[in-house]
């Protein structure tokens, strides 16, 4: 994926429908299904998510992938709802949003970002790995990372 052809911008309520799809999508694809009452966050994302640096990834018109930092007090932020198109996973576009999120956070003072996501979906587990985060424990089949940015 050559980075020009993506361009990264800050989540606007137009972008509501494609986001929540593409979340949703990314989130059918690994369980075999969607629960729409586990997301109810989705169902406004500026309003859920207003505080957050939410960024969406465009390629040609369509959103490919989105990622949000959201603050959660005491130099911490959270890095929330990151999910790639199908089509473009494995190609950097993931490590470009992340990259993105982490300078935001430097740039906003937070000195470690958080983040969770399940045990099972080990592809995503080896990605945060590779970018440097560390596995501070595991519940209830959920795996919870940090990253120091001091």
């Amino acid at each position: 994926m050559h980075p020009a052809e993506i361009t990264l911008q800050p989540f606007k309520p137009e972008d509501q429908a494609a986001v929540k799809a593409l979340i949703l999508s990314g989130m059918a694809e690994h369980w075999g299904f969607i629960d729409p009452t586990l997301n109810p966050d989705l169902n406004n994302i500026a309003q859920s998510y207003a505080g957050a640096h939410f960024l969406v990834a465009w390629q040609q018109g369509a959103v490919v992938g989105c990622g949000a930092l959201a603050p959660r007090g005491g130099g911490t932020a959270e890095i929330v709802r990151m999910s790639v198109a199908a089509h473009l996973r494995r190609q950097g576009l993931g490590a470009m949003i992340l990259n993105h999120l982490i300078q935001q956070a430097r740039a906003s003072g937070i000195q470690q970002i958080v983040l969770e996501t399940t045990e099972t979906w080990s592809e995503v587990v080896a990605f945060y790995l590779r970018h440097g985060f560390r596995i501070t424990h595991h519940k209830d089949g959920d795996v919870y990372f940090a990253l120091d940015l001091n």
